[in-house]
């Protein structure tokens, strides 16, 4: 299989309505946004789209419209994680009949199954399709077992479509013990970080990254991308610490002191001119207090005025 390098992924959120139904024609132009302004490929709906808030046939609708709209402009990776293996199988096979370049997949969502479990899991993921499939390793404070070097190397050895893994635990030991372990049998092998946090995966031999915040700030997240794709650590710097104020900031948005990275980004793309309707339930919007001190923090970024307004 001919390697597939995603480059930098952007990962867009699932706009609603106020009746919170899909948004499609918001959609068509937040996809069409992210394809103007710096995507090398699209994956959805990803957990800041909402994944584990649509149901099963909104998940298949979602990805079977973002195929369309891009029309093979750029690769679209297909999100199938689910807390069953048999659902997200199910997935999977969907993705590659609709069109997908590659899928992505985390361990099961929900609980605590044991590393073997989480490789058969991933397993039966990967032998279920021909597509490049990419293992997400979640953050640390997301539900579900996180992966550790064992379990990714032994996916290494079973499935031979395994592309590479999407890491946002930012656990610098496991992404260094993964990378130069899995290049030993499989040169190929990819490490990208599943957030902004670009330059330190860099220079542990990792390429490409998924962005959750190119939707509010998609050319600072380019900028920041080329200059370590050029191995220029020094000049990305301050652009990486640009990214990180702006990450700090819309993970401790919340309402009434309940901070949630989903209210976040949909607020900032809001204060960007790209309303995106509100999360669903059963994350919360913004109250009062919470917008205006948000919408403070936003404002004292003044990067972002180098940033799209509107779609």
């Amino acid at each position: 299989m001919p390697t597939f390098r995603p480059g930098l992924v952007h990962t867009p959120v699932t706009p609603f309505k106020q009746d919170h139904s899909i948004d499609f024609d918001t959609y068509a132009k937040m996809l069409e946004f992210h394809l103007r302004n710096g995507a090398d490929a699209v994956a959805l709906p990803m957990p800041e789209g909402e994944d584990m808030s649509l149901t099963d046939p909104e998940l298949r609708k979602v990805l079977e419209f973002a195929i369309a709209q891009v029309k093979g402009r750029v690769p679209v990776i297909a999100h199938v994680s689910d807390a069953g293996t048999a659902l997200a199988v199910a997935r999977a096979i969907h993705a590659e009949k609709a069109g997908a370049a590659a899928i992505v997949s985390h361990p099961p969502y929900f609980w605590h199954p044991k590393p073997a479990m989480v490789v058969e899991h991933l397993t039966r993921i990967g032998r279920a399709v021909g597509l490049p499939l990419f293992v997400f390793n979640p953050p640390v404070e997301s539900a579900g077992t996180p992966l550790t070097s064992e379990t990714a190397l032994e996916l290494v050895e079973r499935l031979p479509n395994l592309a590479g893994v999407v890491d946002s635990s930012f656990d610098w030991v496991f992404m260094a013990e993964v990378i130069s372990n899995a290049r030993r049998t499989r040169p190929e092998f990819q490490l990208l970080p599943g957030a902004e946090f670009i330059v330190s995966a860099t220079v542990l031999g990792g390429g490409g990254a998924f962005s959750p915040l190119s939707g509010i700030a998609p050319r600072l997240v380019r900028g920041l991308y080329e200059l370590c794709e050029r191995e220029k650590f020094i000049e990305a710097r301050p652009l990486q610490e640009k990214m990180a104020a702006l990450n700090h900031a819309v993970k401790g948005a919340g309402a009434s002191g309940l901070k949630d990275g989903l209210a976040g980004i949909k607020a900032a793309m809001t204060l960007m001119g790209r309303a995106c309707g509100v999360p669903r339930p059963p994350v919360r919007v913004l109250d009062e207090a919470g917008r205006t001190a948000f919408a403070g923090a936003i404002a004292g970024m003044t990067f972002l005025k180098d940033e799209p307004q509107g779609w």
